[in-house]
C-alpha cells in the first residue's frame, strides 16, 4: 500500500516522494488529478492521497468530488495540500503550503497505520474484492 502524491509543482512532487520513501514509505505519484484518477481506476488504492488543488487537465476539486461520489474510492484519506485553504473542499484535510514535513509525516503515519489495522481485520476475500 502506498501514498498517492498529486501535484503540478515537479519540485515539490519529487521533493514529497523522497522524504517519504526515506522515511520507508511506497510512493506513486501523479501531475495532475486524471492521472490520479487513472492510477484509481487501475486498482492503484492509496493509504492517504495527498491532493493540490490548482492543477491542469483536472483539478483537486475535481478529483475530491469524484472520489467522494465513487464508493470505490470515498474511504480513501486524502490530505488537501493547497496555498489558499479556502479553496478546499468542506470537510477536507487541509495542510497549507509551505508543508511542515514533521506534521506531514504524522498525518501519513497515522492513516497507513489505521488502514492497515482495518484491512488486517477483513477477510482476505473481502479485501481483494
Amino acid at each position: 500500500m502506498s501514498v498517492l502524491i498529486v501535484d503540478d509543482e515537479l519540485c515539490l512532487l519529487e521533493s514529497l516522494q523522497e522524504f517519504l520513501e526515506d522515511e520507508g514509505f511506497s510512493v506513486a505519484t501523479a501531475t495532475n488529478g486524471a492521472e490520479a484518477l487513472d492510477l484509481l481506476e487501475r486498482g492503484e488504492i492509496p493509504c492517504l492521497m495527498i491532493l493540490d488543488l490548482i492543477m491542469p487537465i483536472v483539478t483537486g476539486n475535481q478529483v475530491y468530488e469524484r472520489m467522494q461520489n465513487d464508493p470505490r474510492f470515498a474511504n480513501v484519506p486524502i490530505l488537501v495540500s493547497t496555498s489558499d485553504p479556502a479553496r478546499a473542499p468542506e470537510g477536507a484535510f487541509v495542510m497549507k503550503k509551505p508543508i511542515d514535513l514533521d506534521r506531514l509525516l504524522g498525518a501519513v503515519r497515522d492513516h497507513c497505520q489505521a488502514v492497515s489495522r482495518r484491512n488486517a481485520a477483513r477477510p482476505a476475500a473481502e479485501i481483494a474484492s
